[in-house]
Protein backbone atom coordinates (compact mmCIF):
# COMPACT_ATOMS: atom_id res chain seq x y z
CA UNK A 1 0.00 0.00 0.00
CA UNK A 2 2.75 2.57 0.79
CA UNK A 3 4.33 1.96 -2.63
CA UNK A 4 0.95 2.42 -4.32
CA UNK A 5 0.52 5.73 -2.52
CA UNK A 6 3.98 6.84 -3.68
CA UNK A 7 3.14 5.83 -7.26
CA UNK A 8 -0.11 7.80 -7.12
CA UNK A 9 1.82 10.71 -5.58
CA UNK A 10 4.28 10.74 -8.47
CA UNK A 11 1.41 10.69 -10.99
CA UNK A 12 -0.17 13.58 -9.07
CA UNK A 13 3.13 15.49 -9.19
CA UNK A 14 3.34 14.95 -12.95
CA UNK A 15 -0.25 16.14 -13.34
CA UNK A 16 0.46 19.35 -11.44
CA UNK A 17 3.62 20.14 -13.40
CA UNK A 18 2.67 19.01 -16.91
CA UNK A 19 -1.10 19.43 -17.08
CA UNK A 20 -1.66 22.42 -14.81
CA UNK A 21 1.78 24.01 -15.46
CA UNK A 22 2.25 24.58 -11.73
CA UNK A 23 5.67 25.66 -10.47
CA UNK A 24 7.87 22.62 -9.65
CA UNK A 25 8.62 23.74 -6.08
CA UNK A 26 4.96 24.38 -5.28
CA UNK A 27 4.03 21.05 -6.87
CA UNK A 28 6.60 19.19 -4.76
CA UNK A 29 5.33 20.71 -1.52
CA UNK A 30 1.67 19.99 -2.36
CA UNK A 31 2.58 16.42 -3.31
CA UNK A 32 4.60 16.00 -0.11
CA UNK A 33 1.57 16.94 1.98
CA UNK A 34 -0.73 14.67 -0.05
CA UNK A 35 1.60 11.66 0.14
CA UNK A 36 2.20 12.20 3.87
CA UNK A 37 -1.54 12.16 4.52
CA UNK A 38 -1.92 9.09 2.31
CA UNK A 39 0.82 7.30 4.25
CA UNK A 40 -1.08 7.92 7.48
CA UNK A 41 1.43 10.24 9.10
CA UNK A 42 0.00 12.16 12.08
CA UNK A 43 -1.25 15.52 10.86
CA UNK A 44 0.73 17.42 13.49
CA UNK A 45 3.95 15.76 12.32
CA UNK A 46 3.62 16.40 8.58
CA UNK A 47 4.65 20.05 8.57
CA UNK A 48 7.62 19.29 10.81
CA UNK A 49 8.73 16.49 8.48
CA UNK A 50 8.53 18.77 5.43
CA UNK A 51 10.36 21.59 7.21
CA UNK A 52 13.07 19.17 8.36
CA UNK A 53 13.42 17.87 4.82
CA UNK A 54 13.87 21.35 3.37
CA UNK A 55 16.13 22.49 6.21
CA UNK A 56 18.41 19.47 6.22
CA UNK A 57 18.75 19.64 2.46
CA UNK A 58 19.42 23.35 2.11
CA UNK A 59 21.26 23.88 5.38
CA UNK A 60 24.28 22.09 3.96
CA UNK A 61 23.83 22.67 0.25
CA UNK A 62 22.93 26.35 0.09
CA UNK A 63 26.56 27.29 0.80
CA UNK A 64 27.85 24.97 -1.92
CA UNK A 65 25.32 26.02 -4.55
CA UNK A 66 25.43 29.69 -3.71
CA UNK A 67 29.22 29.96 -3.77
CA UNK A 68 29.39 27.63 -6.78
CA UNK A 69 26.99 29.78 -8.79
CA UNK A 70 28.96 32.91 -7.90
CA UNK A 71 32.27 31.31 -8.90
CA UNK A 72 30.80 30.15 -12.21
CA UNK A 73 29.34 33.56 -12.92
CA UNK A 74 32.69 35.26 -12.35
CA UNK A 75 34.43 32.80 -14.69
CA UNK A 76 31.76 33.35 -17.34
CA UNK A 77 31.48 37.15 -17.05
CA UNK A 78 35.25 37.63 -17.14
CA UNK A 79 35.58 35.64 -20.35
CA UNK A 80 37.45 32.85 -18.58
CA UNK A 81 35.15 30.16 -19.97
CA UNK A 82 35.52 31.64 -23.45
CA UNK A 83 39.33 31.58 -23.07
CA UNK A 84 39.32 27.91 -21.95
CA UNK A 85 37.16 26.78 -24.85
CA UNK A 86 38.86 28.71 -27.62
CA UNK A 87 42.40 27.92 -26.41
CA UNK A 88 41.82 24.17 -26.25
CA UNK A 89 40.02 24.08 -29.58
CA UNK A 90 42.79 26.05 -31.28
CA UNK A 91 45.56 23.91 -29.80
CA UNK A 92 43.99 20.53 -30.57
CA UNK A 93 43.29 21.40 -34.21
CA UNK A 94 40.75 19.95 -36.62
CA UNK A 95 41.78 16.29 -36.27
CA UNK A 96 41.18 16.20 -32.51
CA UNK A 97 38.47 18.83 -32.37
CA UNK A 98 35.98 16.59 -30.56
CA UNK A 99 38.45 15.86 -27.77
CA UNK A 100 39.12 19.59 -27.48
CA UNK A 101 35.38 20.20 -27.07
CA UNK A 102 35.14 17.42 -24.48
CA UNK A 103 38.03 18.78 -22.42
CA UNK A 104 36.79 22.38 -22.61
CA UNK A 105 33.24 21.35 -21.69
CA UNK A 106 34.51 19.18 -18.84
CA UNK A 107 36.55 21.98 -17.26
CA UNK A 108 33.78 24.55 -17.74
CA UNK A 109 31.15 22.03 -16.64
CA UNK A 110 32.78 21.63 -13.24
CA UNK A 111 32.47 25.37 -12.59
CA UNK A 112 29.04 25.97 -14.17
CA UNK A 113 25.61 24.41 -13.86
CA UNK A 114 24.47 22.30 -16.83
CA UNK A 115 22.09 24.85 -18.35
CA UNK A 116 24.57 27.71 -17.96
CA UNK A 117 27.34 25.65 -19.53
CA UNK A 118 25.18 24.90 -22.58
CA UNK A 119 24.25 28.54 -23.11
CA UNK A 120 27.88 29.61 -22.75
CA UNK A 121 29.44 26.94 -24.98
CA UNK A 122 26.96 26.65 -27.85
CA UNK A 123 27.92 29.95 -29.57
CA UNK A 124 31.58 28.88 -29.47
CA UNK A 125 30.70 25.43 -30.81
CA UNK A 126 28.64 26.99 -33.60
CA UNK A 127 31.46 29.32 -34.62
CA UNK A 128 34.07 26.55 -34.69
CA UNK A 129 31.81 24.15 -36.61
CA UNK A 130 31.05 26.83 -39.21
CA UNK A 131 34.72 27.71 -39.60
CA UNK A 132 35.75 24.06 -40.07
CA UNK A 133 32.76 23.17 -42.24
CA UNK A 134 31.57 20.32 -40.02
CA UNK A 135 28.23 19.47 -38.41
CA UNK A 136 27.26 21.51 -35.35
CA UNK A 137 25.81 18.42 -33.69
CA UNK A 138 29.08 16.54 -34.34
CA UNK A 139 30.62 18.89 -31.78
CA UNK A 140 27.43 19.41 -29.79
CA UNK A 141 27.15 15.78 -28.71
CA UNK A 142 30.61 15.66 -27.06
CA UNK A 143 29.84 19.00 -25.40
CA UNK A 144 26.50 17.77 -24.04
CA UNK A 145 28.03 14.48 -22.85
CA UNK A 146 30.77 16.23 -20.87
CA UNK A 147 28.34 18.69 -19.28
CA UNK A 148 25.91 15.89 -18.41
CA UNK A 149 28.60 13.74 -16.80
CA UNK A 150 29.91 16.57 -14.63
CA UNK A 151 26.31 17.39 -13.66
CA UNK A 152 25.51 13.82 -12.59
CA UNK A 153 28.82 12.51 -11.22
CA UNK A 154 30.90 15.32 -9.74
CA UNK A 155 30.55 17.51 -6.66
CA UNK A 156 30.01 20.43 -6.22
CA UNK A 157 27.12 19.96 -8.67
CA UNK A 158 23.64 19.83 -7.10
CA UNK A 159 22.68 16.16 -7.52
CA UNK A 160 25.88 14.36 -6.40
CA UNK A 161 26.43 16.82 -3.53
CA UNK A 162 22.82 16.45 -2.40
CA UNK A 163 22.87 12.64 -2.57
CA UNK A 164 26.20 12.52 -0.71
CA UNK A 165 24.62 14.61 2.04
CA UNK A 166 21.53 12.39 2.19
CA UNK A 167 23.58 9.16 2.36
CA UNK A 168 26.37 10.56 4.58
CA UNK A 169 28.93 9.72 1.91
CA UNK A 170 32.44 11.16 1.83
CA UNK A 171 32.23 13.91 -0.79
CA UNK A 172 35.94 13.58 -1.56
CA UNK A 173 35.54 9.89 -2.41
CA UNK A 174 32.50 10.71 -4.54
CA UNK A 175 34.69 13.18 -6.41
CA UNK A 176 37.51 10.66 -6.94
CA UNK A 177 35.17 7.87 -8.11
CA UNK A 178 33.34 10.40 -10.26
CA UNK A 179 36.55 11.56 -11.93
CA UNK A 180 37.65 7.97 -12.57
CA UNK A 181 34.35 7.19 -14.31
CA UNK A 182 33.82 10.54 -15.98
CA UNK A 183 36.61 10.15 -18.52
CA UNK A 184 35.57 6.82 -20.13
CA UNK A 185 31.83 7.61 -19.85
CA UNK A 186 32.28 10.99 -21.54
CA UNK A 187 34.31 9.47 -24.38
CA UNK A 188 31.73 6.72 -24.94
CA UNK A 189 28.70 9.03 -24.82
CA UNK A 190 30.47 11.87 -26.63
CA UNK A 191 32.86 11.27 -29.56
CA UNK A 192 32.05 7.55 -29.99
CA UNK A 193 28.29 8.02 -29.82
CA UNK A 194 28.49 10.96 -32.25
CA UNK A 195 30.00 8.65 -34.89
CA UNK A 196 27.23 6.09 -34.38
CA UNK A 197 24.43 8.66 -34.28
CA UNK A 198 25.65 10.24 -37.50
CA UNK A 199 24.96 6.94 -39.25
CA UNK A 200 21.47 6.15 -37.96
CA UNK A 201 20.02 9.69 -37.79
CA UNK A 202 21.95 11.64 -40.49
CA UNK A 203 19.21 14.30 -40.81
CA UNK A 204 20.04 15.65 -37.32
CA UNK A 205 23.62 16.36 -38.37
CA UNK A 206 22.49 18.51 -41.28
CA UNK A 207 20.78 21.13 -39.09
CA UNK A 208 22.35 24.58 -38.88
CA UNK A 209 21.33 25.32 -35.31
CA UNK A 210 19.36 28.22 -33.90
CA UNK A 211 21.52 30.83 -32.17
CA UNK A 212 18.57 33.22 -31.88
CA UNK A 213 17.11 30.89 -29.24
CA UNK A 214 20.01 31.85 -26.96
CA UNK A 215 19.12 35.54 -26.95
CA UNK A 216 21.75 38.28 -26.76
CA UNK A 217 25.23 36.92 -26.04
CA UNK A 218 28.15 38.76 -24.51
CA UNK A 219 31.08 38.91 -26.93
CA UNK A 220 34.72 38.74 -25.85
CA UNK A 221 38.03 39.69 -27.41
CA UNK A 222 40.56 37.02 -26.55
CA UNK A 223 43.19 39.57 -25.48
CA UNK A 224 40.76 41.02 -22.92
CA UNK A 225 40.08 37.72 -21.17
CA UNK A 226 42.08 36.15 -18.30
CA UNK A 227 44.87 33.73 -19.19
CA UNK A 228 44.09 30.09 -19.97
CA UNK A 229 46.05 28.85 -16.94
CA UNK A 230 44.34 31.20 -14.49
CA UNK A 231 40.88 30.51 -15.97
CA UNK A 232 41.41 26.75 -15.71
CA UNK A 233 42.84 26.95 -12.18
CA UNK A 234 39.90 29.08 -11.03
CA UNK A 235 37.35 26.69 -12.54
CA UNK A 236 38.98 23.61 -11.03
CA UNK A 237 39.91 25.18 -7.68
CA UNK A 238 37.12 23.52 -5.61
CA UNK A 239 37.87 20.13 -7.14
CA UNK A 240 41.60 20.54 -6.44
CA UNK A 241 40.98 21.47 -2.79
CA UNK A 242 38.58 18.58 -2.13
CA UNK A 243 40.87 16.14 -3.96
CA UNK A 244 43.92 17.21 -1.90
CA UNK A 245 41.95 16.75 1.32
CA UNK A 246 40.74 13.30 0.27
CA UNK A 247 44.15 12.12 -0.92
CA UNK A 248 45.69 13.23 2.39
CA UNK A 249 43.01 11.29 4.26
CA UNK A 250 43.59 8.17 2.15
CA UNK A 251 47.40 8.27 2.40
CA UNK A 252 47.80 9.31 6.03
CA UNK A 253 44.68 7.88 7.68
CA UNK A 254 43.88 5.06 5.23
CA UNK A 255 40.51 6.64 4.52
CA UNK A 256 39.34 6.22 8.13
CA UNK A 257 38.45 9.39 10.01
CA UNK A 258 40.65 9.53 13.12
CA UNK A 259 38.90 9.61 16.51
CA UNK A 260 41.41 12.12 17.86
CA UNK A 261 42.58 14.12 14.84
CA UNK A 262 45.74 16.18 15.20
CA UNK A 263 46.01 19.74 13.96
CA UNK A 264 47.09 18.69 10.45
CA UNK A 265 44.20 16.20 10.19
CA UNK A 266 41.78 18.89 11.33
CA UNK A 267 43.14 21.37 8.79
CA UNK A 268 42.65 19.02 5.85
CA UNK A 269 39.21 17.96 7.09
CA UNK A 270 38.28 21.63 7.37
CA UNK A 271 39.36 22.72 3.88
CA UNK A 272 37.94 19.55 2.32
CA UNK A 273 34.41 20.26 3.55
CA UNK A 274 32.39 21.29 0.44
CA UNK A 275 31.18 24.56 1.96
CA UNK A 276 34.69 25.64 2.97
CA UNK A 277 36.20 24.48 -0.35
CA UNK A 278 33.63 26.52 -2.27
CA UNK A 279 34.17 29.61 -0.08
CA UNK A 280 37.94 29.44 -0.60
CA UNK A 281 37.37 28.93 -4.34
CA UNK A 282 35.03 31.91 -4.52
CA UNK A 283 37.54 34.16 -2.73
CA UNK A 284 40.21 33.02 -5.17
CA UNK A 285 37.85 33.69 -8.12
CA UNK A 286 37.09 37.19 -6.81
CA UNK A 287 40.82 37.86 -6.92
CA UNK A 288 41.78 36.03 -10.13
CA UNK A 289 38.73 37.00 -12.23
CA UNK A 290 38.21 40.38 -10.57
CA UNK A 291 40.81 42.27 -8.53
CA UNK A 292 43.79 40.91 -10.49
CA UNK A 293 42.21 42.23 -13.70
CA UNK A 294 41.40 45.66 -12.20
CA UNK A 295 37.65 44.97 -12.30
CA UNK A 296 35.74 47.44 -10.04
CA UNK A 297 34.36 45.95 -6.83
CA UNK A 298 30.89 47.16 -7.85
CA UNK A 299 30.98 45.04 -11.02
CA UNK A 300 32.24 41.97 -9.16
CA UNK A 301 29.48 42.24 -6.57
CA UNK A 302 26.92 42.76 -9.35
CA UNK A 303 27.95 39.42 -10.89
CA UNK A 304 27.55 37.72 -7.52
CA UNK A 305 24.07 39.17 -7.03
CA UNK A 306 22.94 38.05 -10.50
CA UNK A 307 24.30 34.56 -9.81
CA UNK A 308 22.22 34.23 -6.65
CA UNK A 309 19.08 35.38 -8.45
CA UNK A 310 19.65 32.80 -11.17
CA UNK A 311 19.77 29.86 -8.75
CA UNK A 312 17.04 30.99 -6.35
CA UNK A 313 14.37 28.76 -7.90
CA UNK A 314 16.80 25.86 -8.23
CA UNK A 315 17.48 26.06 -4.49
CA UNK A 316 13.76 26.00 -3.75
CA UNK A 317 13.24 23.01 -6.03
CA UNK A 318 16.07 21.15 -4.31
CA UNK A 319 14.47 22.02 -0.97
CA UNK A 320 11.14 20.72 -2.28
CA UNK A 321 12.85 17.51 -3.34
CA UNK A 322 14.29 17.23 0.16
CA UNK A 323 10.79 17.65 1.64
CA UNK A 324 9.40 14.87 -0.56
CA UNK A 325 12.33 12.63 0.34
CA UNK A 326 11.84 13.23 4.07
CA UNK A 327 8.13 12.42 3.88
CA UNK A 328 8.97 9.11 2.20
CA UNK A 329 11.50 8.33 4.94
CA UNK A 330 9.29 9.43 7.87
CA UNK A 331 6.26 7.74 6.30
CA UNK A 332 8.05 4.39 6.33
CA UNK A 333 8.37 3.94 2.56
CA UNK A 334 12.15 3.49 2.72
CA UNK A 335 11.68 0.69 5.28
CA UNK A 336 9.08 -1.00 3.07
CA UNK A 337 11.45 -0.97 0.10
CA UNK A 338 14.37 -2.26 2.15
CA UNK A 339 12.22 -5.18 3.42
CA UNK A 340 11.08 -5.95 -0.12
CA UNK A 341 14.63 -6.38 -1.30
CA UNK A 342 16.34 -7.66 1.85
CA UNK A 343 16.48 -11.20 0.45
CA UNK A 344 17.04 -10.09 -3.13
CA UNK A 345 20.15 -11.22 -4.95
CA UNK A 346 20.23 -7.95 -6.87
CA UNK A 347 23.01 -5.52 -6.01
CA UNK A 348 21.89 -2.53 -3.90
CA UNK A 349 23.86 -0.37 -6.32
CA UNK A 350 21.76 -1.64 -9.23
CA UNK A 351 18.56 -1.12 -7.25
CA UNK A 352 19.61 2.44 -6.40
CA UNK A 353 20.28 3.10 -10.09
CA UNK A 354 16.99 1.50 -11.13
CA UNK A 355 14.86 3.49 -8.67
CA UNK A 356 16.55 6.74 -9.74
CA UNK A 357 16.06 5.82 -13.40
CA UNK A 358 12.33 5.13 -12.95
CA UNK A 359 11.90 8.42 -11.10
CA UNK A 360 13.87 10.31 -13.77
CA UNK A 361 11.64 8.98 -16.56
CA UNK A 362 8.57 9.89 -14.52
CA UNK A 363 9.58 13.26 -13.10
CA UNK A 364 11.98 14.69 -15.67
CA UNK A 365 14.20 16.51 -13.17
CA UNK A 366 17.46 14.65 -12.56
CA UNK A 367 18.03 16.42 -9.24
CA UNK A 368 14.56 15.66 -7.85
CA UNK A 369 14.79 12.05 -9.06
CA UNK A 370 18.19 11.66 -7.39
CA UNK A 371 17.05 13.15 -4.08
CA UNK A 372 13.90 11.03 -3.95
CA UNK A 373 15.85 7.89 -4.82
CA UNK A 374 18.37 8.65 -2.06
CA UNK A 375 15.54 8.72 0.47
CA UNK A 376 14.13 5.45 -0.79
CA UNK A 377 17.35 3.42 -0.97
CA UNK A 378 18.97 4.53 2.27
CA UNK A 379 17.49 1.49 4.00
CA UNK A 380 18.84 -0.87 1.35
CA UNK A 381 22.44 -0.11 2.30
CA UNK A 382 22.27 -1.21 5.93
CA UNK A 383 24.53 -4.19 6.53
CA UNK A 384 25.43 -4.64 2.86
CA UNK A 385 28.88 -3.08 3.05
CA UNK A 386 28.14 -0.96 -0.03
CA UNK A 387 30.34 2.11 -0.27
CA UNK A 388 28.02 5.15 0.09
CA UNK A 389 30.21 7.09 -2.36
CA UNK A 390 29.57 4.45 -5.04
CA UNK A 391 25.85 4.55 -4.28
CA UNK A 392 25.94 8.30 -4.92
CA UNK A 393 27.40 7.70 -8.40
CA UNK A 394 24.93 4.86 -9.07
CA UNK A 395 21.96 7.06 -8.18
CA UNK A 396 23.46 9.98 -10.09
CA UNK A 397 23.82 7.75 -13.15
CA UNK A 398 20.24 6.53 -12.90
CA UNK A 399 18.94 10.07 -12.55
CA UNK A 400 20.35 10.99 -15.97
CA UNK A 401 18.69 8.28 -18.04
CA UNK A 402 16.30 8.89 -20.95
CA UNK A 403 15.76 12.64 -20.82
CA UNK A 404 12.57 13.25 -22.78
CA UNK A 405 9.68 15.69 -23.14
CA UNK A 406 9.21 16.27 -19.38
CA UNK A 407 12.81 17.50 -18.96
CA UNK A 408 13.82 21.12 -19.61
CA UNK A 409 17.19 19.95 -20.95
CA UNK A 410 15.43 18.07 -23.75
CA UNK A 411 13.80 21.25 -25.03
CA UNK A 412 17.01 23.26 -24.71
CA UNK A 413 18.88 20.82 -26.94
CA UNK A 414 15.97 20.67 -29.40
CA UNK A 415 15.73 24.44 -29.79
CA UNK A 416 19.41 25.33 -29.80
CA UNK A 417 20.32 22.66 -32.36
CA UNK A 418 17.10 23.19 -34.32
CA UNK A 419 16.12 19.51 -34.16
CA UNK A 420 12.73 17.84 -34.51
CA UNK A 421 11.30 15.93 -31.54
CA UNK A 422 12.21 12.66 -33.27
CA UNK A 423 15.79 13.81 -33.86
CA UNK A 424 16.13 15.02 -30.28
CA UNK A 425 14.91 11.66 -28.97
CA UNK A 426 17.33 9.83 -31.26
CA UNK A 427 20.32 11.93 -30.18
CA UNK A 428 19.97 13.64 -26.80
CA UNK A 429 17.69 11.04 -25.17
CA UNK A 430 19.93 8.18 -26.32
CA UNK A 431 23.05 10.11 -25.25
CA UNK A 432 21.70 10.50 -21.72
CA UNK A 433 20.84 6.80 -21.62
CA UNK A 434 24.37 5.88 -22.74
CA UNK A 435 25.79 8.08 -19.95
CA UNK A 436 23.48 6.42 -17.42
CA UNK A 437 24.16 2.82 -18.39
CA UNK A 438 27.91 3.40 -18.80
CA UNK A 439 27.98 5.04 -15.37
CA UNK A 440 26.27 2.03 -13.80
CA UNK A 441 28.70 -0.33 -15.53
CA UNK A 442 31.65 1.67 -14.22
CA UNK A 443 30.24 1.66 -10.68
CA UNK A 444 29.84 -2.14 -10.78
CA UNK A 445 33.44 -2.55 -11.95
CA UNK A 446 34.85 -0.27 -9.24
CA UNK A 447 32.74 -2.12 -6.65
CA UNK A 448 34.64 -5.31 -7.47
CA UNK A 449 37.88 -3.73 -6.25
CA UNK A 450 36.83 -1.65 -3.22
Amino acid sequence: MPLLIVFIGILFLLLLIIKFKLNTFVSLIITSFAVAIGLGMPLDKITTSIENGIGSQLGHLSLVFGFGAMLGKLVADSGGAYRIATTLINRFGRKWIQLAVVLASFIIGIALFFEVGIVLLIPIIFAIATELGISILYLGIPMAAALSVTHGFLPPHPAPTAIASALNANVGMVLIYGLILAIPVTLIAGPLFAVVAQKYIPSAFKQKGNLSALGTQKEFKLEDTPSFGMSTLTSLFPVIIMAISTIYDMVVNKGIQPKNPNSVDSFFMFIGAPGVAMLLSLLFAIYSMGFARKIPVKDIMSSLEVAVKQIAMLLLIIGGGGAFKQVLVDGGVADVISKMFESSSLSPLFLGWLIAALLRVSLGSATVAALTAAGLVSGLMAGTGVDPALMVIAIGSGSLIASHVNDAGFWMIKEYFDLSVKETLATWTVLETVVSVSGLGGVMIINLFV
